[in-house]
């Protein structure tokens, strides 16, 4: 008689915009593979986002009773510093590794590390990039700062909702400094973006026009290929991406810059700028930051 091969069973915890495709994706893959359900848990209790095939948990403390390998998929530090310690309290639990898909900074994910270790818990830095579409696709990246060994174990879950996996080190919070220094990439060249075709609109020049020209020359970036053309050039400006998770971003980068003593040129006018609208629009979309400096220009605009 062939005896049923024994798996570890998988949790999740956060579905946001992020988190429910991520979890949709991983769960789906259970059921075909290991037909093992996943079980999931989010605060807010956002039950349409609860995937068909997965066990919905009432706290995070159950999915840590039911669970040997849980992901994170978080807004913040102060969240994932709550949640880590419920699942280190937490009685009969079976959760022995953490992977935080979320952006908290090197800080925190260095404290969560610790206090982790000294509960017998191995914790993964592991945050990533793509946005919904990406997650929805099953395409993004993962920055994996942790154990190789642990990765090669799960890689296999991995790429149920990930296309590029990166062991990026072997320290919490190198997974971090590389999220954060993208994301500062990003907010730079999208509100840069915005600008210089602002300005050529004052000029008379066509928006579309503008980014056929820029995407096939040196000015095209992820920005202009993907978020102008599908969120601005149509006026929905939805990326699903909040300003106030951008401005949290940049800022965590810049305080992390200025820790490691590293050079500061562009971080704190970027910085200014994202904390600025953040500011003004603490409900938007972050791909609304054309229209915040569309409104600090003059006549012509439009």
């Amino acid at each position: 008689m062939t005896r049923k091969r024994q798996y570890q069973s998988y949790g999740f915890i956060g579905l946001g915009n992020m988190g429910a495709p991520m979890a949709a994706n991983l769960s789906r893959w259970l059921d075909a593979k290991r037909n093992q359900p996943l079980v999931v848990f989010d605060a807010a209790d956002i039950v349409d986002r609860t995937p068909d095939t997965a066990f919905p948990a009432a706290t995070a403390s159950e999915v840590a009773r039911r669970a040997d390998i849980v992901f994170l998929s978080l807004p913040d530090g102060a969240a994932v510093t709550s949640v880590t310690g419920a699942i280190a309290q937490a009685e009969k639990r079976r959760v022995s590794v953490i992977i935080d898909l979320s952006t908290i900074g090197i800080n925190a994910a260095q404290d969560v590390h610790r206090r982790l270790t000294d509960h017998g818990i191995a914790f993964v830095d592991c945050p990533v990039s793509g946005g919904q579409i990406g997650a929805r696709n099953a395409a993004i990246t993962l920055m994996w700062a942790g154990s190789v060994d642990i990765l090669a174990t799960h890689r296999p879950a991995l790429a149920a909702f990930a296309k590029n996996i990166f062991h990026v080190g072997n320290r919490p919070g190198q997974g971090q400094a590389l999220k954060l220094l993208n994301n500062f990439l990003s907010a730079t060249i999208t509100g840069a973006t915005g600008e210089a075709l602002l300005f050529g609109l004052t000029h008379g020049l066509d928006l579309k026009i503008m980014l056929d020209v820029i995407n096939v020359s040196t000015g095209g970036s992820n920005a202009s290929k993907e978020k102008f053309v599908r969120r601005v050039l149509p006026e929905t400006f939805d990326s699903g991406f909040d300003t106030a998770l951008m401005a949290k971003d940049v800022s965590l980068f810049m305080e992390s810059l200025h820790s490691a003593s590293s050079a500061d040129v562009y971080a704190g006018v970027t910085n200014a700028l994202w904390q600025a609208f953040l500011a003004a629009a603490p409900e938007s979309d972050h791909m609304e930051i054309y229209k915040y400096i569309r409104g600090l220009g003059g006549k012509g605009n439009s």
